[in-house]
């Protein structure tokens, strides 16, 4: 029987840290919970919704950190040029995600960060594959252009999985590429992981994507 377990999991501590941070007593846990859920579905909704980008939202991650009478949201994008320099709609972000959180005693900063090779993100490149699924391209074709993206993001690994009805057939099935080393057991590995899913005219397709970025020492 198959013992399997997110990577990014499997590496807190090591190579992978929290992208939450802050303390809560036991009966204040769940509320905290679900507040960052909140905030991070609100602005990956506002940015898909208000952007209108090829590339998705662009958000490889969303950072959160807590502190007394303090939240601060830090966005990592790998397109912010589609959002810097409009401060108006920044100013709409910050007021539509406290008033989905209704932050009246706790201030409220939210801040974007640029990162780069963004094709070296399995999210980025996840919405990437999504975007060509939707608009019908083999999804053999979706893959290989994938990992040559993330390839010229000198990522040393890559793997892709597609599962569902795939090219509307009958049966749902699963395909697989992968191109590189994944030592997805190693420990000390640097593994980048995402689980996306996509609606087609056929049904959802999950997409799940590994990237080995280096080994840290």
């Amino acid at each position: 029987m198959g013992q399997r377990i997110d990577p990014l999991v499997l590496r807190l501590g090591t190579t992978q840290s929290h992208y939450s941070i802050w303390f809560a007593q036991p009966k204040d846990y769940p509320e905290s919970l679900q507040e960052d859920k909140k905030i991070r579905d609100c602005i990956e909704d506002f940015l898909q919704r208000t952007m209108k980008s090829p590339f998705g939202s662009g958000i490889a991650r969303i950072k959160l950190e807590k502190r007394s009478g303090l939240i601060d949201v830090i966005i990592y994008m790998g397109f912010p040029k589609l959002i810097e320099g409009k401060t108006r709609r920044i100013e709409e972000l910050h007021r539509t995600v406290q008033k989905k959180v209704n932050c009246v005693t706790k201030k409220l900063n939210i801040s974007i960060s640029r990162i780069e090779n963004p094709y070296g993100h399995p999210t980025i490149l996840a919405e990437f594959i999504a975007g060509q699924l939707k608009n019908r391209v083999s999804f053999r074709k979706a893959m290989k252009k994938a990992i040559e993206l993330a390839q010229k993001a000198r990522a040393k690994g890559v793997q892709i999985k597609i599962s569902g009805r795939i090219d509307g057939k009958e049966i749902a099935r699963v395909e697989w590429i992968r191109e590189g080393t994944v030592p997805l057991q190693t420990i000390i590995a640097k593994i980048d992981y995402c689980c996306h899913t996509v609606r087609t005219i056929y049904g959802v397709l999950g997409i799940k994507i590994w990237i080995f970025v280096n080994v840290e020492f």
